[in-house]
C-alpha cells in the first residue's frame, strides 16, 4: 500500500492529534505517502486533502482537539455521497484510510471496506461507549476535566451549604457520570443505563445523608439520564435542582459542564493509548488488512473485523454504581 489518508470525524476528544500523529510517523517510517483529510468525511466527499509529513505532526501531541477538524456529513449516508468518496480516494491513489472517530464514524469505515477502500477505525470519543473496546481516546482526559470542574464547583457548594446538580456528557452511555461521581464523591449519580427514583435516590438519599451532619451534596447527572428524568415529570437537571430545593428546603443550583468536557491537552494515558492505537492502525494497512477497528482490551491493543464490532454490546459495571452508592454517604 503506497499512499493511505488519515481523518478525524465526529465529535472532537483530546487525543485524537496524537493519534494522526503516529498514523503520520508510522506510515511514513514505512515509506508510505499519507495525506490528511480535512472534515471528515465532508472533507473526503470534496477532495481536501494535503499529504502530510513527520513535520507536518510536529508539536501537536499536547493538543486538544483535532488539527484536521471534524465535520458531521449527512451527504455520506447516501449511497450517492459514498460513491463520490470512492471515487475521491481512486483518483487521488488512496490505498486505505485510517479513521478515528466513534461508532457512527466506523460505520462510515465499513461502507468505505464494502466499496474497496479498506479502513481501519481508532476509537476517538470522550463518551467512553464503543463496545469492543474498554478504553476509548479521550476519556480519561474529560473524566479528569469533570473532576477538576466539579472540584471547583464543591469549593461554592460547601460555602453556602448548597446541592450542587452537575450534568456531564453522555448522551448514551453513563462512565463519565459514574466515574466522575465516584472521583468527585457525589451523593446521588444518575446514569441511562440504571432505573431510578428521584425521590428515593436523591432526595432521601439527601435526607439520610444530612443526618449524619453533612450540609452540601452533589448530584452527578448523565446527558442520557435526562429522558428518564422527564418520565418523572421533570424537563431537565435545572428543573431537577428546583425539584430538590422544594422538597430539601436545600438551596440548589444546576451546572452543565457542556464542550469544557472535550477541550485541553490530553491526559498521558490518552496520548499513549492513541499513540499505540494509531501505530496499529498503520500495521494493519501495511500488512494489507482492512475493514478493522482497533480497540483496548484488558490494557492490550487488538483488533476486530468492523461487523463484529459493531454487533458487539457493553454493559455498565452496575457493582461500581453500588459501589458509589454505598460510599457517598
Amino acid at each position: 500500500m503506497k499512499t493511505i489518508a488519515v481523518l478525524t470525524s465526529g465529535g472532537d476528544a483530546p487525543g485524537m492529534n496524537a493519534a494522526i500523529r503516529a498514523v503520520v510517523r508510522s506510515g511514513c517510517e514505512n515509506n508510505m505517502r499519507v495525506l490528511g483529510i480535512r472534515r471528515g468525511y465532508t472533507g473526503l466527499i470534496g477532495g481536501d486533502m494535503y499529504e502530510m509529513n513527520i513535520r507536518s505532526v510536529s508539536d501537536i501531541i499536547h493538543r486538544g482537539g483535532t488539527m484536521l477538524y471534524s465535520a458531521r456529513c449527512p451527504e455520506f449516508k447516501t449511497e450517492e455521497g459514498i460513491q463520490k468518496a470512492v471515487d475521491v480516494c481512486k483518483a487521488n491513489g488512496i490505498g486505505g484510510i485510517v479513521i478515528i472517530g466513534g461508532d457512527g464514524s466506523f460505520r462510515g469505515a465499513r461502507d468505505l471496506s464494502l466499496k474497496g477502500i479498506p479502513c481501519v477505525g481508532v476509537p476517538g470519543t470522550i463518551d467512553n461507549d464503543i463496545a469492543c473496546c474498554d478504553y476509548t481516546i479521550g476519556y480519561d482526559t474529560a473524566l479528569s476535566t469533570i473532576m477538576d470542574m466539579v472540584d471547583r464547583i464543591r469549593d461554592t457548594t460547601e460555602s453556602h451549604d448548597r446541592c450542587s446538580v452537575v450534568e456531564v456528557m453522555g448522551r448514551r452511555a453513563g462512565y463519565l457520570a459514574l466515574n466522575g461521581g465516584i472521583a468527585v464523591g457525589a451523593t446521588s449519580i444518575l446514569i441511562p443505563e440504571n432505573d431510578f427514583d428521584v425521590q428515593h435516590d436523591v432526595i432521601d438519599r439527601m435526607a439520610r445523608t444530612q443526618g449524619t451532619g453533612k450540609r452540601h451534596f452533589i448530584v452527578m447527572v448523565a446527558e442520557g439520564a435526562v429522558d428518564k428524568l422527564q418520565e418523572q415529570g421533570i424537563h431537565d437537571s435545572m428543573a431537577l435542582a428546583k425539584y430538590i430545593e422544594e422538597k430539601t428546603g436545600v438551596e440548589s443550583r444546576a451546572t452543565i459542564l457542556g464542550h469544557v468536557q472535550r477541550g485541553g491537552s490530553p491526559t498521558a494515558k490518552d496520548r499513549i493509548v492513541a499513540s499505540q492505537m494509531g501505530y496499529r492502525a498503520v500495521e494493519l494497512l501495511k500488512d494489507g488488512i482492512g475493514n478493522r477497528v482497533v480497540a483496548m482490551q484488558k490494557e492490550q491493543v487488538v483488533d476486530y473485523d468492523i461487523y463484529e464490532a459493531l454487533n458487539m454490546t457493553k454493559k455498565i459495571d452496575l457493582n461500581l454504581y453500588k459501589i458509589a452508592m454505598d460510599i457517598s454517604i
